[in-house]
C-alpha cells in the first residue's frame, strides 16, 4: 500500500494533461498580470488593519521588522515556488509540485489543505468588504437592515448579504476568462498602490521623532496561553514568547505574516501564462518585493505620526490621520481599503478553483470539474460550486476564529514546497529548470524551518482545528480519491498488458 500512497506524477505526463482540448486552460497572462496578481492579493486587510494591532500589542516601532522578518520567509519560500512553477507550469500550485516529487497521498493533503485555506480566505476577505462598504454607506446616509448586514454584529438570525454579492460577482467575472480579470485586477490595484503611496507620502509629513522612542520597548513575559501565544512554544523551548523586545518583534512576523499571504497563488496560474519559464520567477518574486518595501514603509509612516500605544486597533491608519487632525485622508483611506479589497478576493478564489480544477482532472476529485467552458476556457464546473459555497459561508458564518486557519494552511504549503524542491533535484535531476533555488539545500531547509518556526507561534486552536481538516481530508482520500485517481488506473492498466499472457491481448 505505501507504494501506492506515495507514487509520483511525473512532471511530463503532468504537462501532456495540459494539452487535452476538454481539459486545457487558455494560455492569456504576461509576467505584468503576473506581478499584478500578486499585489492586488498580497496587499490587503493585513497592511490596513494588522499596523497597528502589533505595533501596540507585539513590537512597537519595529514592527517595521516584524514585516521584513515575515518578508523574508516568504521570501525563502518564493524562491522554492519559483523553481516549481517555471519547471512544472501546471495548474494547481503547491498540490501539482507535491504529486512531482513527493507523492499522491501528500499531494492531496496539500490539495485539501489548499481548498479549505483559499475558500476561509476568500469569505474572510468578503466579510471584511463588506464591513468597510457598510461603514461607507453609513457615512453616506444610507443604513442596511441589522439583519443584512455583518453575521457578527446581527442579532438572531442575519444574512450579510454585501459579502455573499461580492463573491457571487466576482464568481461570474472569473467565469468569463482569465484576461477580463487581469484587466480589472489592474484597475482596482492601480487605486490600492495610488492609497498606500498617499499614506507614506502625506503621513512623512506628519512624523514626529519622539514616537520612536523606544524602537524596541522593552520586554514582557506573556502569559502561558494568552493572546495570539501559542503554548506549543512553552512545551517545546521551555520558555514562553514575550510581548515587545527582540522576541517581540518575532511574535509579531507570525501575526503579520497574514499580510503577505497570497503571493503563492500567483503558482497557480502557471498553467494560464504565456511564458511561464520567465514569466512566473518574476511575477511571484516581483510582487512579494513590491509588497515588502510599501509595508515596511507604511509601518515607519503610521508608528511615526502616532505613538505605538496609542494606535487604533481597527484601522490605524486612518486613525493615525485623525489623530493629527487630517481627517479627510481616513476616509480615502477607507475607501482605498474597500475598492482593494476586491481583488484579494477575486484571486482568493482563483486560486481555489485552479486547485480543485487541477485535483479532478487527476481523478481525485469528481472529474465533471475538470472540463473547461468551451467559449471561455475557464474551469466554469468548480467556479460556480465554490463560488456558490463561499458566498453561502460569507453570509451566514461569523469568521473572525477561522481566520486563523488561513495562516497555518499556508506555512503548511511552503514546508511542503521547499522539502519537494530537495527531493525533486535528486530524483530528476535531468529535468530542464529555467529558473533554480540558490543554495539547495540549505535555502529550502532554511525555509522549512522558519515556516515551522511561525506555525508554532500560533494559538493551539488552530492547531486542533488544522488536525481535524486533515484528518477528514485522509478519510476522503481513502474512500474516494485513491480509488478513482487516473495515475493508479493508469498503472493497473499497465500491470496488467505486462501480465497478461501471449495470445490474449483482446482482453
Amino acid at each position: 500500500m505505501s507504494s501506492t500512497l506515495f507514487r509520483t506524477k511525473k512532471v511530463e505526463q503532468s504537462i501532456l494533461d495540459t494539452e487535452e482540448p476538454e481539459h486545457a486552460l487558455k494560455k492569456s497572462l504576461s509576467a505584468l498580470d503576473l506581478t499584478v496578481f500578486g499585489v492586488g492579493v498580497i496587499i490587503g486587510t493585513g497592511i490596513f488593519v494588522l499596523t497597528g494591532t502589533v505595533a501596540k500589542n507585539n513590537a512597537g516601532p519595529a514592527v517595521a521588522l516584524a514585516f521584513v522578518v515575515a518578508g523574508v520567509v516568504c521570501a525563502l519560500a518564493a524562491l522554492c515556488y519559483a523553481e516549481f512553477a517555471s519547471t512544472l507550469p501546471v495548474a494547481g500550485s503547491a498540490y501539482t509540485f507535491s504529486y512531482a516529487s513527493l507523492g499522491e497521498l501528500p499531494a492531496w493533503i496539500i490539495g485539501w489543505d489548499l481548498v479549505l485555506e483559499f475558500a476561509l480566505g476568500t469569505a474572510v476577505v468578503a466579510v471584511g468588504w463588506s464591513g468597510y462598504i457598510a461603514s461607507l454607506l453609513d457615512n453616506a446616509g444610507w443604513h442596511l437592515p441589522e439583519a443584512l448586514g455583518s453575521r457578527d454584529a446581527a442579532d438572531g438570525f442575519g444574512f450579510d448579504i454585501l459579502a455573499a454579492a461580492l463573491v457571487l460577482v466576482l464568481t461570474v467575472i472569473l467565469v468569463l476568462g482569465m484576461k477580463l480579470s487581469a484587466r480589472i485586477t489592474s484597475l482596482v490595484v492601480a487605486i490600492k498602490v495610488i492609497v498606500v503611496l498617499v499614506v507614506i507620502i502625506a503621513g512623512a509629513f506628519f512624523i514626529k521623532g519622539d514616537n520612536y522612542d523606544p524602537f524596541i520597548p522593552k520586554a514582557q513575559e506573556v502569559e502561558a496561553g494568552s493572546g495570539l501565544h501559542s503554548p506549543l512554544i512553552q512545551l517545546m523551548f521551555g520558555w514562553a514568547p514575550s510581548n515587545f523586545g527582540v522576541m517581540g518583534i518575532f511574535t509579531a512576523a507570525s501575526v503579520v505574516f497574514f499580510a503577505f499571504i497570497g503571493f503563492d497563488v500567483v503558482a497557480t496560474a502557471a498553467e494560464e501564462t504565456k511564458d511561464p519559464q520567465r514569466a512566473m520567477p518574476r511575477g511571484i518574486l516581483g510582487s512579494l518585493l513590491i509588497c515588502t518595501t510599501l509595508y515596511v514603509a507604511v509601518s515607519i509612516v503610521v508608528t511615526g505620526m502616532q505613538h505605538y500605544s496609542e494606535l487604533s486597533v481597527d484601522a490605524p491608519l486612518a486613525d493615525a490621520f485623525k489623530a493629527t487632525g487630517h481627517p479627510w485622508y481616513a476616509g480615502f483611506i477607507s475607501f482605498g481599503a474597500a475598492v482593494g479589497l476586491t481583488t484579494v478576493c477575486m484571486i482568493l478564489l482563483l486560486g481555489q478553483t485552479r486547485v480543485f480544477f487541477a485535483m479532478s482532472r487527476d481523478g481525485l476529485l469528481p472529474r465533471f470539474f475538470s472540463r473547461v467552458h468551451p467559449r471561455f476556457k475557464t474551469p466554469h464546473r468548480p467556479t460556480i460550486l465554490l463560488g456558490v459555497i463561499i458566498a453561502v459561508v460569507a453570509g451566514f458564518t461569523p469568521l473572525s476564529e477561522l481566520a486563523e486557519l488561513v495562516n497555518i494552511g499556508t506555512l503548511f504549503a511552503f514546508v511542503i514546497v521547499a522539502l519537494g524542491v530537495i527531493i525533486l533535484r535528486r530524483t530528476r535531476p535531468d529535468l530542464h529548470r529555467s529558473f533554480r533555488t540558490p543554495w539547495v539545500p540549505v535555502l529550502p531547509i532554511l525555509s522549512v524551518g522558519a515556516s515551522l518556526w511561525l506555525m508554532l507561534n500560533l494559538p493551539a486552536e488552530t492547531w486542533v482545528r488544522f488536525a481535524g481538516w486533515m484528518i477528514l481530508g485522509v478519510v476522503v482520500y481513502f474512500l474516494y480519491s485513491r480509488s478513482h485517481s487516473r495515475l493508479g488506473r493508469h498503472e493497473e492498466t499497465t500491470v496488467g498488458q505486462v501480465l497478461r499472457p501471449p495470445g490474449r491481448e483482446s482482453e
